[in-house]
């Protein structure tokens, strides 16, 4: 079993930047599947970035250019830099990793907030 505690969220204005933190209870060597999702109100959760262990990368294009995924094995940690930040970023987001393809394990979530 695999616990993640998410932080770093908070309310920032339209431009301004967050980085988001995800500290897993396990080593994250084996772990090949990490990634942040997010859930605005009223709406479906979506894929925002994700990294795998190899260290490939994939980003919504929604966030390409202004969000940056990392991971840190020593630390367990998986990051969300969050740049040049848009009201419609405001959503609760949430880490995820998994072994495989997939994610199996699921954080609490944050929240994030931009302000007009």
């Amino acid at each position: 079993q695999v616990q993640l505690v998410e932080s770093g969220g908070g309310l920032v204005q339209a431009g301004g930047s967050l980085r988001l933190s995800c500290a897993a209870s396990v080593s994250i060597f084996s772990i090949n599947a990490m990634g942040w999702y997010r859930q605005p109100p009223g709406q479906q959760r979506e894929l925002v970035a994700g990294i795998t262990r190899g260290g490939s990368t994939n980003y919504a294009d929604s966030v390409k250019g202004r969000f940056t995924i990392s991971r840190d094995n020593a630390k367990k940690t998986v990051y969300l830099q969050m740049n040049s930040l848009k009201p419609d970023d405001t959503a609760v987001y949430y880490c995820a990793v998994g072994y495989g393809l997939g994610y199996d394990y699921w954080g609490q979530g944050t929240q994030v907030a931009v302000s007009s």
